[in-house]
C-alpha cells in the first residue's frame, strides 16, 4: 500500500488587539479569534505579575481547552541578548504554526501601534516568510484617554500627533508648538522635563496624565504641576490639547 505524506496546512499567526485595559473595549472580531484560535501567545512578566491582554483573555475563554504560550520578551538594550531571545521566541511560535495551529497573539492597544507584535511579525517573516501574518485591530490607549478624559484629540482640520516622549527638549518643544493635540507616550521616565516645558510654554493647564488607561488601576491628573518628582507606572500617558 502506497502511503502518500499530506502536507500540514500552516497555522496563522494573528497579532490580536484586545485594547487598553478595560476589558469592555474588545471588538466582537478579537472575541471570535480568541474562542477559535487554539494557541493563544502573550506576554509574561518573569515577577509572574499577570499583563492586561492576559486577565482580558481570561475573561472569555477557558485557558485549561487553548494552548497558552506565554512568552518573555527582555527588557535590555544589549543586542546579542535582544537577538538570541527574540529568536527563541520566533522560533516557539514557529513550531505551532508548523503543526497547523493558529495562534492568536494578544497585544494591549492595537497590534500595529508602538506593539511587541510589530517586531514579531517582522522577525516572523524575516526567518520564515511562509508563514501567515495577520492582525485584528484594537482599541489604542491614545483614544482610551481621550475619551476617559472627554476630549476630542482632533475636529476638522486640526493636526493631533502621537509622540514617544523623550530627554530631547527641543524635539518635544517643536511637537508641542506644531499640532493641535499631542500624546506623549512612555512619558514616565521624563516627567520632570515634560512638565518644566509645559512650564515654558504656558501650556500646564492644557496638560493630563493618565495611567493605566481604562482599566481598574487607572489613575488620571489634570493638575500635571502636581507630579513634579514623582515616579509613575510604566504604561503613562500625557495628553496635550491647545
Amino acid at each position: 500500500m502506497n502511503m502518500t505524506a499530506t502536507a500540514v496546512k500552516r497555522g496563522t499567526l494573528y497579532g490580536v488587539g484586545v485594547g487598553p485595559g478595560d476589558p469592555e473595549l474588545i471588538t466582537v472580531k478579537a472575541y471570535r479569534m480568541l474562542q477559535e484560535c487554539p494557541v493563544i501567545a502573550y506576554p509574561k512578566k518573569r515577577m509572574g505579575a499577570k499583563s492586561y491582554a492576559l486577565e482580558i483573555v481570561e475573561l472569555y475563554v477557558d485557558v485549561a481547552e487553548k494552548e497558552m504560550l506565554g512568552l518573555v520578551f527582555p527588557m535590555t538594550r544589549d543586542q546579542a541578548t535582544l537577538d538570541r531571545e527574540w529568536s527563541k521566541t520566533v522560533e516557539l511560535c514557529w513550531q505551532q504554526l508548523q503543526a497547523g495551529k493558529d495562534i492568536a497573539f494578544v497585544t494591549e492597544g492595537d497590534p500595529n501601534l508602538y506593539s511587541t507584535f510589530i517586531h514579531m511579525a517582522r522577525l516572523m517573516q524575516e526567518k520564515h516568510p511562509e508563514a501567515p501574518v495577520r492582525s485584528v485591530p484594537g482599541i489604542s490607549s491614545v483614544l482610551g484617554a481621550a475619551a476617559r478624559l472627554d476630549l476630542p484629540l482632533a475636529d476638522g482640520d486640526e493636526q493631533v500627533a502621537i509622540v514617544p516622549a523623550s530627554g530631547d527638549k527641543e524635539a518635544m518643544r517643536q511637537a508641542l508648538q506644531s499640532h493641535d493635540a499631542i500624546v506623549f507616550i512612555k512619558v514616565a521616565k521624563v516627567l520632570d522635563l515634560m512638565i518644566e516645558l509645559l512650564e515654558e510654554l504656558g501650556m500646564t493647564d492644557k496638560a493630563s496624565v493618565v495611567t493605566k488607561v481604562t482599566s481598574p488601576h487607572e489613575l488620571i491628573w489634570k493638575d500635571v504641576r502636581a507630579l513634579k518628582g514623582q515616579e509613575l507606572e510604566y504604561l503613562t500617558l500625557m495628553v496635550v490639547r491647545k
